[in-house]
């Protein structure tokens, strides 16, 4: 109801006078009354239980389709085996909190490259905001894991209980022993299918053979079997007891992907220009004087929201397009055109009231916008990863003191230089000083002068403990930049890192 529909049933609504109350639906009250019957109204509808329709169709398979792929690739792919080479693990997607690092076949991702996830997250949501701009919430309907796991669970629930009367006839039948016995045998299948959904997720985090063998015998770390119990509870509730209300109350993105459509959005909508007025439908009718909806219901019955999708856009539909299915089937049998429901656009919608033909625009500014975005993000990304290094150099500069003034009277600062081998296999480095023509090295525990020969572990990090001294006529200033160069012995690899040498004011 609008705002314009509740103006009118306000003004049709009977007004009491001061002296009699106030009048609900004919009937004088006082208006203690009224104020306590305002008083006691529940602020939570309790759920209205929903029975889906299982249906065929093309976008059912669609649906089926996009299950059965999404499904493997989350149960399968910690099984994947990608050989790194030595010292390396070589399952294809690991994050590592161990190695402190993230394995995605042949990318490696090192702690402080976090902002390749960044990147990830950016594109996901770019990806998400063109695909909602041109087709609505098909994220929703088809790909996403709530609906996935749900449509999963709906599945059992109809092998075990039976379609969608047999099982609103079990759901009003009182308490029995084949009621519990079908009850029973489907939750234990949601909870097999929720444990496994947790085990597969502990597997992305360890070397899915050991941890399963472990787990098996008992022998995993404390939070694996936590992580699992935790994913079995959310995924068992989310997916098996909760099912829509998770998308209408708890899912921000319903009242987001309003700002990502547009009139030229596709979304599911029914054609009320060719539906309306609906009747009954009766064998041998002239349909050159009645529309094509002959108030069937079969497209709320398949809802898996529950909604009716002849009322209009609504917050609860996530363009499953089931309800195109259950329509298109209607349609089918009674000799009528596919398409009473259907993706369209409300520009399309507008056009055939006027008699226009309809017309699709892919190319909008928005979507050119988000396909811009998502492009010049992958570049980057795609230029950084292939021109990055294997070899990372990080300096710091002592604190305290700044410098130190030498016997000789040159001036020595202090650094800590941390050198970090990406390879896989050890290397061995030497340093350098770019700035200062006059400096000399020494490094903690080394003969002076002596600034080769560094070893550094395999996919690992080194520290060393470096002064660099220069004669005070030297210093053209009290601050001078300069380069800390770290070569590897081979000459193979070379990193910089800038940093500064401090002396006294001149």
């Amino acid at each position: 109801m609008n705002l314009i529909d509740l103006a009118k049933t306000a003004e049709m609504a009977p007004i009491g006078d001061e002296a009699s109350g106030t009048a609900v639906g004919g009937v004088e009250t006082s208006d203690a009354e009224a104020v306590n019957r305002k008083e006691n109204r529940p602020l939570y509808q309790a759920r209205v239980k929903i029975f889906p329709k299982a249906v065929r169709g093309r976008y059912r398979t669609v649906k089926w389709a996009v299950m059965a792929v999404t499904l493997a690739i989350y149960y399968l792919t910690p099984w994947i085996r990608w050989d790194r080479g030595l010292n390396a693990p070589d399952q294809a997607v690991l994050i590592d909190f161990s190695g402190q690092r993230f394995y995605f076949f042949f990318i490696e991702i090192w702690p402080q490259e976090v902002y390749y996830i960044t990147g990830l997250l950016i594109l996901a949501a770019f990806s998400l905001f063109l695909i909602t701009a041109l087709a609505g919430r098909v994220w929703c309907g088809y790909t996403c894991p709530q609906t996935v796991w749900t449509d999963l669970f709906l599945l059992v629930e109809g092998w075990v209980e039976g379609d969608r009367a047999q099982r609103i006839r079990l759901d009003k039948a009182p308490l029995s022993a084949a009621k519990i016995a079908r009850r029973t045998i489907k939750h234990l299948i949601w909870i097999l299918i929720a444990m496994a959904t947790g085990g597969a997720w502990v597997f992305y985090f360890g070397d899915a053979p050991t941890l399963l063998r472990d787990l098996v015998t008992l022998r995993a770390e404390p939070v694996a079997y936590a992580a699992i119990g935790v994913l079995t509870f959310t995924t068992y509730s989310l997916g098996g007891l909760m099912r829509e209300q998770v998308c209408t109350y708890m899912c921000p993105w319903p009242r987001i992907q309003g700002a990502m459509t547009d009139e030229d959005s596709l979304i599911v909508s029914y054609k009320d220009d060719r539906g309306e007025p609906r009747q009954p439908f009766r064998k041998r009718q002239d349909w050159s004087i009645r529309k094509d909806c002959i108030d069937c219901n079969q497209c709320v019955a398949v809802c898996p929201m529950g909604i009716d999708i002849r009322d209009g856009q609504q917050l609860e539909c996530i363009t499953c397009a089931l309800c195109i299915d259950a329509c298109d089937n209607v349609m089918a049998k009674i000799g009528r055109p596919r398409g009473l429901i259907d993706y369209d656009t409300l520009v399309n919608h507008d056009r055939r009231k006027r008699g226009e033909p309809a017309r699709l625009r892919l190319l909008r500014p928005r979507t050119v916008l988000y396909a811009g975005l998502i492009l010049v993000v992958g570049v980057v990304m795609l230029v950084s990863l292939i021109t990055r290094s294997t070899l990372d150099v990080n300096v710091q500069h002592d604190r305290n003191p700044l410098y130190v003034r030498l016997a000789d009277g040159s001036i020595r600062n202090g650094y800590t230089v941390k050198i970090l081998n990406k390879d896989h296999a050890p290397a061995r480095f030497r340093l350098a000083v770019d700035g200062l023509p006059e400096a000399a090295i020494s490094i903690v525990g080394r003969e002076p002068g002596v600034v080769g020969d560094l070893p550094v572990p395999a996919d690992g990090l080194a520290g060393f403990r470096v002064y660099v001294a220069v004669p005070s006529s030297a210093l053209t200033g009290a601050t001078l930049p300069i380069d800390i160069r770290v070569v590897e012995q081979d000459g193979r690899r070379v990193a910089n890192s800038p940093s500064i040498f401090r002396g006294p004011e001149r």
